[in-house]
């Protein structure tokens, strides 16, 4: 199993999950109530819990879990401690989430850390058991809508993703693809036209929990219908170079995300929007968020090799100190490879 290329498709994957993120955490970091029955915000907010929230979190998880794998398989055959750097990367995430919590309580660092923790031994485990176990839990915490708990099951699917090597040589899974693809797409109509009955027009109204429950059940089944989408369009060239930024903001996710926090609350308090916006004014300042990082992230990956906060994470992960800066020629040009 050769993982020396960078696999593309899981960069888009990120910078795709990232987008969707931003659109829910912006929520509580603005400290923003409840939309009013009948209004716009109410709309929207429906539309968060129908298509957003719960769906770019599982792919985020999922593809946490196929880097797990693909970290390990390239250190070991390398001839490094795979199982040594993986705690070391797990220690510096921790230090990254202790950090960021203090800021963004509903943060995920510190929980993919002490889950991949958990899940270390898992990939000596059978792929094919890996692939039962993550779908037994994963049914189990989705009935009972354990949804901090779906965490792990995601993740060790993930992992066993990996193993199967289902992200390489994409183009000749094409067909295959586009079947599960076309599954997932009828599953999710179907699964969301069902959510959308217990749809509150009140958030107070009785229907909001089940509402929510339905939601968390469902979710994965979405998120592996988008992923399903982002994947086939990656398989055209046109396609990959007109998302090409959303490449760049999935290499540097690390630093994307936690700048993403950062953003929300110095504009907030600066501009005193904290408490004081409609759900509908935090999607405004989403797309300027959107606007502000892939620009930087493709400009700053034409300078150096990894996101400034992926760079400190490869340091205390390999404790070396690899170049940043990539070399240029008199005439700007890259002399380096990417």
């Amino acid at each position: 199993m050769d993982y020396s290329h960078r696999i593309e498709e899981l960069d888009y994957l990120r910078g795709f999950a990232l987008l969707g993120i931003v659109l829910v955490n912006i929520l509580p970091l603005l400290e923003l109530g409840m939309p009013k029955a009948g209004s716009l915000d109410a709309a929207y907010w429906r539309f968060l819990y129908l298509f957003v929230e719960g769906r770019f979190y599982t792919i985020f998880t999922f593809l946490f879990g196929v880097g797990f794998s693909i970290f390990m398989t390239r250190a070991n055959q390398k001839g490094m401690n795979g199982g040594v750097l993986f705690l070391r990367r797990i220690v510096a995430l921790f230090l990254f989430g202790l950090v960021h919590v203090k800021f963004h309580p509903g943060e995920a660092l510190t929980v993919y850390a002490v889950c991949g923790l958990l899940l270390l031994p898992f990939y000596k485990v059978n792929k094919v058991m890996n692939l039962f176990l993550g779908l037994l839990m994963f049914i189990i915490f989705s009935v009972f809508s354990f949804k901090l708990f779906m965490v792990i099951p995601i993740m060790l699917l993930g992992i066993s993703a990996g193993q199967f090597r289902l992200f390489e040589k994409l183009f000749e899974k094409k067909k295959g693809i586009a079947v599960f693809t076309g599954i997932m797409f009828v599953l999710s109509i179907a699964g969301l036209l069902y959510q959308y009955q217990y749809a509150p027009f009140i958030i107070e109204d009785r229907l909001y929990m089940e509402f929510v429950r339905i939601g968390i059940i469902i979710g994965p089944i979405v998120s592996a219908f988008y992923v399903g989408v982002l994947v086939l369009l990656l398989q055209y060239r046109f396609i990959q170079k007109w998302l090409s930024p959303l490449k760049s903001y999935g290499r540097m996710a690390l630093t994307n995300y936690m700048m993403q926090t950062v953003i929300i609350l110095v504009v907030g308090n600066q501009l005193h929007l904290i408490g004081n916006i409609s759900c509908i004014h935090s999607f405004l300042i989403c797309l300027i968020i959107y606007v502000i990082q892939l620009s930087f992230s493709v400009l700053w990956l034409r300078y150096y090799h990894y996101g400034p906060l992926e760079w400190i994470w490869r340091v205390i992960t390999y404790l070396q100190i690899p170049p940043l800066r990539k070399q240029m020629n008199a005439h700007g040009d890259r002399l380096s490879r990417e």
